[in-house]
């Protein structure tokens, strides 16, 4: 038995509206199909306005953007994230303080923001793990003491929420993935959330290659011209039209992998009783959307036993980030705090395989093969 870390899952409604994007014959961005995706999620979430992008890389550039950030300026965020969440910023010079995760699990410590703030710091960018959202609560509070936009990374946060609030909208800016691994999916893709009306302009102007392309389709000026610097972060259609295919079948989706998450964590709860493993902590506060299942080992050297041991069956499961306070990049710029919570993910922290094709036999199949492990 192979099991994949991944594998892509296709509603079969993609294909239709691929053709239906070549027939309107419009294949570059702005188009019927970016306009349906974006009007998806401002109604499902009731959203200000979002703008559909290449990546979330991009949607995150587009943030960093849209506040202004530049050199000098300080940007919080955690150390245990993907690279794209600090190279938003750190290519707009600015730098970056990096945060520890909470015991309970990777997200951000809000306990430990406050006392990070510094005249220069302009921003506070939380990552929703796992689709498990950050104390958004505690994160706001503190923002709004010192008047400081708060940037949701919800690359992995499609319909999860806080206290009943879609991940994504809480904050001045969200950003979602749309990355192959993610629940859904277009290959590469990603959407930004404008929050602050005030803002809504300028993260348009910045989406067109900063002129005001938008607006002049729209009938709102007279002329088509550059107003500010900005880039072609928009998609083509057919990324759009793609996407929209698996978001007709969302909620079929979110069920598959809500069943997978909870089989998951039904069958290791023993592992995890007896002490040998971790299993994700969800705060009552969230909801999350059976995005990845981890688990954590005692140490480093157990989880890459571990890997190995699943690896001679036949299963590929992954660790996951490193943190960034240690990469090669950013090791010496590091102000020396120890971010031992974050360590530790990054030393025990495995992805087991999760895809919505993925079988009750498999799951107990991978299973099986763990506690074999434990047992020897």
């Amino acid at each position: 038995m192979k099991i994949p870390f991944n594998k892509p899952h296709f509603t079969g409604r993609e294909a239709h509206h691929l053709s239906q994007a070549a027939v309107l014959g419009k294949l570059s961005g702005n188009g019927f199909y970016t306009r349906e995706c974006q009007a998806f999620f401002e109604k499902r979430y009731h959203l200000q306005k979002t703008l559909l992008t290449t990546s979330c890389s991009d949607a995150l550039e587009m943030a960093a953007l849209v506040l202004g950030i530049g050199p000098g300026d300080e940007v919080i965020m955690p150390s245990y994230t993907f690279v794209s969440t600090a190279n938003a910023f750190v290519l707009r010079g600015a730098t970056i303080i990096f945060a520890d995760s909470n015991p309970e699990n990777p997200n951000i410590d809000a306990d430990q923001l406050e006392n990070l703030i510094t005249s220069r710091t302009r921003a506070i960018v939380v990552v929703h793990y796992g689709g498990i959202a950050c104390d958004m609560e505690k994160v706001m509070q503190i923002a709004g003491k010192y008047q400081l936009p708060v940037v949701e990374d919800a690359a992995q946060g499609i319909e999860a929420t806080f206290n009943g609030r879609p991940l994504g909208s809480i904050g001045t800016l969200g950003t979602y993935s749309f990355h192959e691994t993610k629940n859904v999916t277009s290959g590469e893709g990603g959407l930004l959330l404008i929050n602050d009306p005030a803002l809504v302009n300028r993260a348009e102007i910045i989406w067109e290659k900063g002129t005001n392309r938008a607006a002049f389709a729209r009938g709102e000026v007279e002329k088509y011209e550059w107003v500010e610097p900005g880039s072609s972060f928009l998609p083509n259609e057919l990324t759009a039209a793609f996407l929209f295919g698996q978001l007709e079948l969302l909620e079929d989706i979110q069920r598959k992998r809500m069943n997978i998450w909870q089989d998951y964590f039904n069958r290791f709860s023993d592992l995890a009783t007896a002490g040998f493993i971790g299993l994700p902590q969800v705060p009552a506060y969230a909801a999350h959307n059976g995005h990845l299942f981890y688990l954590t080992t005692r140490s480093a050297e157990e989880r890459d036993r571990l890997l190995t041991h699943l690896l001679k069956n036949e299963i590929h499961a992954v660790f996951h980030y490193l943190t960034l306070h240690n990469s090669p990049y950013f090791r010496n710029q590091h102000d020396k705090r120890v971010l031992g919570n974050a360590e530790r993910y990054a030393s025990t922290l495995i992805r087991l395989p999760f895809f919505y094709s993925l079988q009750t036999s498999e799951i107990g199949y991978i299973y099986e093969v763990i506690q074999r492990f434990y047992k020897n």
